[in-house]
């Protein structure tokens, strides 16, 4: 007997045939003797269903406000799947993010948990009841209402396994595991086996839809292995885990594309120290997570900067930009608009040489324009316009021969 925690996603509940299908899949789990806790996120289109009524009330609606409004989509979910499994006969028990002890910071609509206490999951599974738990939110140590950010189910998943100390964590979504690429870009992608945390987290900070980056990193921390898999067959996933020593053998294991990014440029900075610590820290003081930056001189004694964050984060960025302009005494403004981030990602980078050489050769011979470039150990990202993303990916893809 086994302890499972099994995260399905939008699409795995996306109707109430799916929200059935699981409420199958986990009544077999049950049957084989096992206890099983179930995250789920809210079906697949809520979340953003309710952005955009939000939106149309006001274009910058209030934070706090957002974090309750976007907790109803996963509460609907976990009502629907205790009520599937109870018509197949199989005690069930639906529980809120705050109810199963998530505790976050209070960074509305981007929390980070600070602690799982696990609330009564416990004493519900030894009672013999599955458990479904709201994925996404929180409760934050001021009392209110937390969501964890995009992709937020697979955190309260993976946090759960670790605090629950579950013998094992799925997390099921709608392919049927980590690939070299997008396939729906690169037909010619394929299924990895398994993958280390390092490179499944690069992979997802740079734009690979399977995993949101902090719950990759909450599993590294923690050392939470886990397997992505489809909610749709039996196939076997991708298992994510620490690094061995035969994966340095393979060059580069995947390419993520990102066209969830835009560029923000300031110019005519004062060229002197420190003008750049003071931008970058009070962005990271409201929350943004920046990625790529490039300096480079303006005219005699200023600067031009550039760096990109999240579209979500634009608008934010911007106000932040602003007041730390006005603070300088000089300095403008321009938002340059979209862009796409294509990346390729390896441990074997870190022993093999010619990477590098390969990567930009390939997009060379795409035609494909380099606007920004940024590097890690195991990682090449290049920012270009998104347009080109597929057409580069695929290059890059064949480039390293991953098909």
């Amino acid at each position: 007997m086994a302890l499972i925690v099994q995260k399905y996603g939008g699409t795995s509940v996306g109707d109430t045939d799916r929200i059935r299908n699981v409420a199958l899949r986990v009544k077999s789990h049950v049957a084989q003797g096992h206890k099983v806790v179930v995250v789920v996120s809210a079906r697949s289109g809520v979340t953003n269903e309710l952005i955009g009524r939000a939106q149309a009330l006001n274009p910058h609606p209030d934070e706090r406000e957002m974090d309750a409004l976007m907790a109803i989509g996963e509460q609907e979910t976990i009502a629907l799947t205790a009520i599937a499994l109870h018509a197949q006969g199989v005690p069930a028990v639906s529980r809120t993010g705050p109810q199963a002890g998530i505790i976050t910071d209070t960074a509305h609509t981007r929390a980070r948990i600070l602690d799982v206490t696990g609330g009564d999951l416990k004493k519900q599974l030894d009672e013999g009841k599955v458990v479904i738990v709201a994925g996404f939110q929180g409760l934050s140590k001021d009392g209110q209402i937390t969501t964890l950010g995009r992709g937020g189910s697979d955190l309260s998943a993976i946090a759960l396994a670790w605090a629950l100390k579950a013998d094992v964590c799925q997390i099921y979504t709608d392919v049927t595991g980590v690939y070299t690429a997008d396939p729906r870009l690169v037909p010619t992608a394929r299924k990895i086996d398994v993958i280390s945390y390092d490179e499944m987290l690069e992979l997802a900070s740079s734009g690979s839809k399977v995993m949101q980056a902090r719950s990759v990193e909450f599993a590294q921390k923690y050392n939470v292995i886990f397997e992505v898999r489809s909610s749709f067959t039996d196939e076997p996933g991708t298992i994510v885990k620490t690094e061995a020593p035969n994966m340095e053998q393979i060059l580069v294991r995947g390419i993520a594309v990102d066209k969830n990014q835009a560029k923000i440029t300031l110019h005519e900075l004062p060229d002197r120290p420190g003008v750049a610590a003071q931008l970058f820290q009070s962005l990271g003081e409201h929350g943004v997570v920046v990625d790529m930056i490039i300096q480079n001189i303006g005219r005699a004694g200023l600067a031009n900067l550039s760096f990109t964050v999240a579209k979500e984060d634009v608008h934010r960025s911007e106000q932040v930009a602003k007041d730390v302009l006005s603070k300088l005494g000089g300095g403008k403004l321009m938002l340059s608009g979209d862009i796409a981030k294509v990346s390729a990602v390896g441990v074997g980078m870190r022993t093999h040489a010619g990477v590098a050489a390969t990567f930009f050769g390939a997009l060379a011979k795409a035609n494909v324009n380099i606007l920004m470039i940024t590097t890690s150990e195991i990682k090449i990202s290049v920012a270009i316009e998104p347009a080109q993303a597929e057409a580069a990916a695929r290059a890059v893809h064949a480039a390293f021969n991953l098909g």
